[in-house]
């Protein structure tokens, strides 16, 4: 058993971790830690739980330590990161001198000795680690994982760029709330309403994305070669991103064609049948009105994305769309952490 702590452990984020580390068969909750607020206080006197699950009995009774190393129990191995960008930036990289730190946070994702890493597209960025080390003298190591609306979006785009050459990828989000944290968007804000706009979240997905699906060259990542541009918006869906997507090919292509290596398509984690892993990492839904994120963000305990409405775009030529459904703090957050963490404990630890 392998004995894990959460940073940030109060907030939404760190919730979903607490909730998917509870009885994980690989993982064991040791450590807490939070802000100067919580600390020194049990797990269940220091945090308001958000989540539709009761908060669970094994955590209760944990004292909430400070985000420090200095506070932090020497009988933990990995840490997983939902830490504010600004303070990730400090603390994460103190951590990684002496633990394995599986980051949820954007500070270190484009850094360039710093895997980025969705284990069924990309599991080989993990041969960094051994780079960081030796460029920063660590005996631990960081490894991120990517935006949640990234996330959804790469798993479906994967297959596709494997099976044919993309030239061009226009998506547009449709983001819940939960994305922004409790507190993040005001009930007046967003009821009866849309906001256009979420800060940097486009940035991210055009950059983090062409990562993604780009190459190791050594030490250096070579991005896919194609253009990416997105248009990302909150809505008043408490969790569940959607994405409409729409892809240019370098040629004609059978839409079953496309439809059959989506469905088709695995990774490493379904080879080495990681407990949180997906069956189908893609499921494909053939009815008009689905996705939807109220029925689909849950496929496979949230760790799927869900695919509907895929059709040829007769607006461009060799060009189709779909519609994408994916929980943004299951699959988009703590859940793709702790993948990333079943990962590394199966093949480096």
């Amino acid at each position: 058993m392998v004995n894990v702590g959460v940073l940030g452990a109060t907030g939404m984020v760190g919730q979903r971790f607490i909730q998917l580390l509870d009885k994980h068969p690989d993982f064991e909750i040791t450590a807490l830690a939070a802000s100067s607020r919580s600390a020194g206080k049990r797990y269940e006197d220091a945090t308001t739980w958000y989540l539709n699950e009761s908060m669970p009995e094994s955590v209760k009774d944990i004292t909430v330590c400070e985000t420090s190393p200095e506070a932090m129990s020497n009988d933990v191995d990995i840490l997983f990161s939902s830490l504010p960008t600004e303070f990730a930036a400090k603390v994460e990289p103190e951590f990684a001198k002496d633990y394995v730190v599986a980051s949820n946070a954007s500070a270190m994702r484009m850094v360039d000795d710093v895997p980025l890493v969705i284990p069924e597209v990309n599991p080989e960025f993990l041969d960094l680690i051994e780079i960081q080390q030796k460029n920063r003298g660590w005996d631990g190591f960081i490894v991120t994982n990517p935006n949640c609306s990234t996330i959804a979006l790469t798993l479906t785009l994967k297959p596709i760029y494997d099976a044919f050459k993309i030239n061009k990828v226009y998506v547009s989000t449709m983001q819940a709330v939960s994305g922004a944290g409790y507190n993040g968007v005001p009930s007046m804000a967003i009821v009866d309403n849309l906001i256009p706009y979420i800060g940097n979240e486009e940035e991210k997905m055009e950059s983090e994305t062409l990562h993604l699906l780009g190459n190791l060259d050594g030490t250096d990542v070579v991005n896919a070669d194609f253009s990416l541009s997105a248009s990302c918006h909150r809505v008043g869906v408490i969790d569940g991103h959607t994405e409409a997507v729409f892809v240019e090919l370098d040629k004609n292509e059978d839409i079953a064609d496309i439809k059959n290596v989506m469905v088709n398509f695995k990774g490493l984690p379904q080879e080495l049948d990681l407990y949180s892993s997906p069956k189908n990492p893609v499921i494909v839904k053939d009815e008009d009105d689905r996705p939807q994120p109220r029925l689909d963000r849950l496929s496979d305990n949230g760790m799927a994305v869900t695919v509907g409405r895929l059709r040829k775009d007769a607006a461009m030529d060799n060009s189709f769309k779909y519609v994408l459904v994916g929980h943004n703090t299951i699959r988009g957050a703590a859940g793709a952490s702790v993948l990333n963490a079943e990962l590394i404990n199966k093949k480096i630890l």
